[in-house]
């Protein structure tokens, strides 16, 4: 009897050495890495250990590693950051976009398209963000951050997002400086006068604090002038979003003059100063008319992102990798897709230590195939393009644990 627990107990310890022995935790084998960052768009393993990314080289042992996933044929890139989402939901049905029906919980709509990182675009405002984090922000997997609203209640709609003596820059920069970790900078959405003291009280929270700017333009009759906001108001880092949309009524100006078909000349000054061009698709933000000619000229956005919300998930936009897909079928090599969607985003919010697979990085990995087959990709107008590709997430892995498996490629599937 003693002699069996001797030989048992053995087995077992020759068991756990063998597993600690173990190198990776999990070995990506095969794919193809595209890292802006870091240059890479070619064959590598990488190799996690501990949450942290621990090598990347051309061939690791698969013997060296617990789980196995077998990425040849496939992209493997940094996870992705999303800027520019709503996910404060709530149960407040006169809240829109601010504890609201309208927003969506991050982690059923983030890592089935590998996102890792998703920045709530002004949701919460500095009245509002101690719910936001509580309900959200603690309560997801998904990395969550906040640009914080100029306005104190957030996105609730309607005069809730007019009332300018709600837009205190103090207040906002004490809450943001308190709370570092969770806010990256501010937003000012949906105003409508012809006023610049949203955006003006935005900057100076953005400077209070030392975070950028991120401007939804709204609109006014007659719009306020593109050319003044970037060129007098915004500061180099601070973000325009929304930047490919035509709105009906002549209440915003367009980067793109539609008759010329050209990029406005003070677009590309604007460019030059470090002003940030986001995606910012949306239900209604999004217009072939502008970006066709824009990505025509080269000129791409500096980062893709959804404005995700329930309106714009049905509609046209879909989720982050529709809107990658239809920049790649629209011209953009899939490398500056990528980087729009990582390594751009990550430097716009000053989280450098997100969007890249460097050793020792932080290991959120998103594992792609490129799906073969007729696409149609639409916009509001119902304008659509044609491609024969399109991106699919096939694996997200987040701080170094598998979060999505879409058909089981990791070997084995669960570790016991």
């Amino acid at each position: 009897m003693k002699h069996r627990f001797l030989l048992i107990l053995f087995l077992i310890c020759s068991v756990t050495l063998a597993v600690n022995a173990q190198t990776y935790s999990i070995l990506i084998k095969g794919g193809t890495v595209i890292d802006p960052k870091n240059n890479l768009n070619q064959i590598m393993d990488v190799g996690i250990f501990e949450g942290k990314i621990k090598k990347v080289a051309k061939d690791i042992d698969p013997k060296e590693a617990r789980q196995v996933v077998d990425a040849k044929g496939m992209y493997v890139t940094p996870g992705l950051i999303d800027i520019h989402g709503h996910v404060f939901f709530g149960t407040q049905p006169d809240h829109y976009l601010s504890n609201g029906l309208v927003a969506l919980p991050p982690d059923g709509f983030t890592f089935r398209v590998g996102v890792t990182t998703i920045v709530d675009a002004g949701g919460a405002g500095w009245d509002s963000f101690s719910e936001f984090k509580k309900n959200v922000i603690f309560n997801s997997k998904t990395r969550v951050l906040s640009f914080l609203n100029i306005v104190g209640e957030g996105m609730r709609g309607g005069n809730w997002e007019q009332d300018t003596s709600d837009m205190n820059p103090e207040l906002a920069a004490g809450v943001a400086l308190k709370n570092k970790n969770d806010v990256v900078g501010f937003k000012v959405a949906h105003f409508m006068g012809n006023d610049w003291k949203p955006v003006d009280n935005a900057v100076k929270a953005g400077k209070l604090s030392n975070m950028p700017v991120m401007i939804d333009f709204g609109g006014s009759t007659p719009p306020l002038p593109l050319e003044e906001l970037f060129l007098k108001h915004l500061r180099p880092g601070d973000i325009f979003t929304h930047a490919y949309t035509l709105l009906e009524g002549n209440v915003r100006e367009t980067i793109v003059d539609e008759k010329a078909q050209k990029v406005r000349p003070f677009v590309l000054e604007a460019r030059k100063r470090g002003i940030i061009f986001d995606v910012g698709y949306g239900g209604a933000s999004f217009n072939y008319s502008q970006a066709i000619p824009a990505i025509k000229q080269g000129f791409f956005p500096n980062t893709i992102s959804t404005d995700l919300h329930t309106g714009s998930m049905n509609g046209s936009m879909k989720d982050m990798l529709s809107i990658m897909s239809k920049f790649y079928v629209m011209g953009m090599d899939l490398p500056s897709v990528i980087k729009a969607s990582t390594w751009e985003p990550a430097q716009v919010i000053k989280r450098e230590n997100l969007g890249h697979i460097s050793e020792n990085a932080i290991a959120d990995v998103a594992i792609f195939s490129m799906r073969k087959g007729n696409f149609g990709f639409y916009d509001k107008t119902g304008y659509k393009m044609e491609g024969k590709e399109k991106l699919e997430c096939e694996m997200t892995i987040m701080g170094g644990k598998i979060v999505y498996d879409l058909n089981g490629i990791a070997k084995p599937i669960y570790l016991k």
